[in-house]
Order: C-alpha cells, then sequence, then structure tokens
C-alpha cells in the first residue's frame, strides 16, 4: 500500500491533487462509488438563514445507512465490520496515511471528494487518546477537513476507530468561523501561537482552537475533552463532534460538546417524524436529510429546535469555558 507523502513526494503534487486522483480513480474502478459520485449531481439542497447564520439541507438518499445505523451493542456484535480489510469490497483501494491509519473512498458521499481515515486496525472509536493522530492526519490532508464523530455522535462503525475528510470550504462554519472570531469578547485564551474562543450563540455552541503549535494544540484539545468528561463521567468519552483542518501553517479545530445523540423528530412518528442523526457534518452547517419527505418539511424552526435538544446547555458551556479561561494558562505554562 502506498503513503500519501511517498506519492505526494515522488510525484510533486499537492495532497489535494494526490487525493483527487484517488477519487477518480476509484470512480473508474468501483461501480457502486461512480454511482454514488454520479448522483451528487442530482441531490437536492435548500438553504435557510437563521440568525445570520446559513444552514444546508441537502436530500442525499444514499445517506440511509449511515442516518438510521442501528449502534447498540448487539447490532455491532452481530455484522461484520465494514472497515476491515477482509469485510471490504475488493474494489475499495487504500492509500497509507502514517502507520497507523489508512485513507478509502467514501461510497456513500456527502462530500464531492468524500473520504474515511480508518485505523489499520479493528479498535474502538475513541477520541482523546488519537488527538495527535487527527491533527497529523489533517496536516498531511492539507485542502480537506477532517472529522470525527463521537461513538454516541453519528459514528455508524463505533467499534472500529476512524475519521472522515471531505474539501475545504463545503461546510459553512468554515467561512462563518472568519466572522464569528472579529468579535474579541468570544476570546478565551491566546498565546503567541494559540487563540482559543467559544461561541455561546451559534445556533450550536462552539470551542475552536487556532494554532501554529502542535504541542499546544493537544494541549488545549485534551484539556477541554477531559474537563468535559467530568460532566459526562459515566460515559466511555463525552460525546464529540469535531472538525479540523490545516491551512496556511496552523490548524483550525472546531469542537462541537453534545448532550444528546438523536433529537425527538428522529423517534417520532407520522408526520412528526424527521429522520435525522446530526453529526459532525450538521453541526458544520449541512443537514443531511436522506428522506425527501423530512427534506420538504423541515424548517429553520426545526433545526434551530434539533440543535438546542442535542447541544449541551448553557450552564456546563458556562462551567467548560470558564475552565479554559481560568485554569488552561496555568497549565499551558507548567514545564
Amino acid at each position: 500500500m502506498q503513503q500519501l507523502q511517498h506519492i505526494i513526494s515522488a510525484t510533486g503534487q499537492t495532497a489535494e491533487q494526490v487525493m483527487t486522483q484517488f477519487a477518480e480513480d476509484q470512480k473508474q474502478s468501483w461501480p457502486l462509488a461512480a454511482a454514488n459520485y454520479t448522483g451528487l449531481a442530482s441531490v437536492e439542497e435548500k438553504q435557510f438563514n437563521i440568525g445570520g447564520f446559513v444552514v444546508k439541507v441537502q436530500f442525499n438518499p444514499e445517506r440511509i445507512r449511515s442516518s438510521a445505523a442501528k449502534v447498540d451493542t448487539a447490532s455491532i456484535t452481530a455484522r461484520k465490520c465494514f472497515l476491515c480489510d477482509e469485510n471490504r469490497p475488493v474494489e475499495q483501494k487504500a492509500i497509507g496515511c502514517g502507520d497507523r491509519f489508512q485513507i478509502l473512498v467514501n461510497p456513500f458521499p456527502i462530500f464531492h471528494r468524500h473520504f474515511t481515515v480508518s485505523s489499520l486496525a479493528h479498535t474502538d472509536q475513541l477520541f482523546f487518546e488519537n488527538i495527535a493522530e487527527m491533527l497529523q492526519i489533517a496536516k498531511k490532508m492539507e485542502g480537506f477537513t477532517v472529522f470525527y464523530n463521537g461513538p454516541e455522535c453519528g459514528a455508524s462503525a463505533p467499534d472500529h476507530l476512524h475519521f472522515q475528510a471531505g474539501e475545504n470550504g463545503f461546510m459553512p462554519v468554515e467561512a462563518e468561523f472568519q466572522t464569528l472570531v472579529t468579535d474579541k469578547n468570544n476570546l478565551l485564551f491566546e498565546t503567541g501561537s494559540t487563540k482559543i474562543w467559544a461561541f455561546e450563540n451559534y445556533l450550536r455552541r462552539m470551542i475552536s482552537i487556532e494554532t501554529t503549535d502542535f504541542e499546544e494544540a493537544v494541549q488545549a484539545i485534551q484539556f477541554f475533552t477531559a474537563k468535559f468528561h467530568e460532566f459526562q463521567p459515566e460515559k466511555k468519552e463525552p460525546m464529540l463532534n469535531v472538525l479540523c483542518y490545516f491551512s496556511d501553517a496552523k490548524w483550525t479545530v472546531h469542537l462541537f460538546p453534545r448532550k444528546l445523540h438523536r433529537p425527538s423528530q428522529f423517534f417520532a412518528e407520522g408526520e412528526e417524524q424527521i429522520l435525522l442523526s446530526p453529526a459532525s457534518v450538521d453541526f458544520g452547517g449541512i443537514f443531511i436529510t436522506p428522506r425527501k419527505e423530512d427534506f420538504d418539511k423541515i424548517t429553520a424552526a426545526d433545526i434551530a429546535d434539533i440543535f438546542e435538544q442535542v447541544t449541551i446547555g448553557g450552564q456546563v458551556f458556562g462551567q467548560l469555558t470558564a475552565a479554559i479561561k481560568n485554569e488552561f494558562q496555568i497549565k499551558i505554562q507548567k514545564p
């Protein structure tokens, strides 16, 4: 299996060019991928402006497998892991990404170039131990946003460690972040290389980190994750969705703390049901609806309500931001 970095060195291409060619090659040799990426051209989309922020809604029927995935222990145990090499389609090729991960073309895309970055080993979906890996992958895959769905936050394979990636600029959060940071009241922490912001009123609640320092990035994300875990001690890891990208020699990381996997609309019956299971892309501003009736009827009020249901409350968010502001400065100064 060829390594991404080796291909870049040998060809003189950027990661974006290499990955684009890889996706095109897979579409040529894998009928399922070809059909589903061609199908993206006919995916319907509409847009809402809610409180000055954009949320796009996409009707994408192929995403039903993810949105309605059964992720309880019994269901996971009963099926073969679709990310393990021995169970993947023979047409699905891989590019190595470091010693522990490989990049696969996702055959059920949201993005025009949609990848799964899967662990070579069959090990549980866990974030804290793999923060450094996420940052390294984002740097190797410059031009793409790498994202993590927690085991109770949208991961359809909670038994196999993986990230996903799609082209930069696809999700509204990336552009809106540049406007959000102009309000200095949102800034919690700053060094010469790292800034941390908290956004209380962004429909959902978001912690954002921008840094040129790898070690400070790892420390900041670990600090936040550990502190958040104190509020959900009964869980194996706190409920998080994460977006991460590397550009202009710096990392940008968006952390979305959660309190609920799926909103009440998911479990409702009849006309009240909206089969939507929010994950990182939804928190990035692209709501994925796999059923046409849900795409047609969803409203701005529904979107605001879903965000409010699944995002942590203001009191917990306030305690988390206070911890970053008051405790992280001390921690990072320790030798």
